[in-house]
């Protein structure tokens, strides 16, 4: 195959959004949104109720994003939402529920994401995030995805609770510490792809703990603000970006086809 056309055919099978602005922002905001619509969905119904509820929700969407051949916004970031929502519950099962201390939840949920590594990178050779776009690497993006998730949330109780940090403290220093990779990746030559995984898992107890510090009961902490509003806030402001992405991928997508073409014609 042309080597053009190779490189316009890999380039729309991949699956997953290209690391942006954008991409960041809207990674903090579904983990925020995600963290406090499961304690808005535990309060209304109960928390293994909604836990089931969610699990279901999430095994339609990763569905959903195995199903399509190529990134397509809307399915992706909505797999990324609902995995927010049962990754928090989840962890809250744990640790509320069945009485797992914080501290040995995220030192289980950071051995499996060191087990998930090591399994991912035999077989792959590779942890990269530009390349998924085979059913294998997809899973085992998805798989660390979730497992982040879950992290995320313990390690962002672990030091709101256990370390009496608080949310606000908590979410200026998972802040701070977020800027690490990025300072790192741009000026000491910090290796990209661990770069782009610190961040990830960074992502999750910094959303978290702002929204939790604005929903929480004042005597935690928290500015009480009502968690259906903040829920449904977040909801509004992260579907505002995903339309804008779907429309930009749509136009990706036309020129994508339009060069795709060009290439078959130019080797008839």
């Amino acid at each position: 195959m042309n080597k053009n056309l190779s490189a316009t055919v890999k380039q729309t099978l991949i699956k997953v959004p290209e690391v942006t602005l954008i991409f960041w922002i809207i990674k903090v905001l579904t983990t925020g949104m995600g963290e406090v619509f499961a304690d808005f969905s535990a309060d209304m119904l109960t928390l293994p109720l909604a836990t089931t509820i969610a699990g279901f929700g999430l095994a339609v969407a990763l569905g959903l994003q195995f199903k399509v051949r190529r990134y397509v916004p809307w399915i992706y970031w909505l797999a990324v939402v609902m995995v927010s929502i049962f990754g928090t519950m989840f962890a809250d099962i744990l640790s509320r529920r069945l009485g797992i201390p914080l501290i040995v939840s995220s030192s289980g949920f950071i051995i499996a994401q060191v087990i998930i590594f090591i399994v991912w990178y035999g077989v792959e050779k590779t942890l990269s995030f530009h390349n998924i776009r085979t059913p294998r690497r997809e899973f085992f993006y998805w798989l660390t995805v979730i497992d982040t998730f879950a992290l995320g949330t313990a390690l962002g109780d672990f030091t709101a609770f256990v370390l009496h940090w608080g949310f606000l403290l908590s979410g200026i220093i998972f802040a701070i510490l977020i800027a690490i990779p990025a300072i790192g990746y741009r000026w000491f030559k910090m290796n990209a792809i661990f770069s782009f995984w610190f961040a990830y898992i960074i992502t999750r107890p910094l959303g978290a703990s702002f929204t939790d510090w604005l929903s929480m009961p004042a005597k935690i902490g928290g500015l009480a603000i009502d968690r259906g509003l903040v829920s449904f806030i977040l909801i509004v402001i992260i579907f505002a970006f995903v339309a804008y992405l779907t429309v930009k991928e749509k136009n990706a997508n036309h020129n994508k086809q339009e060069s795709y073409d060009g290439v078959l014609q130019a080797n008839k």
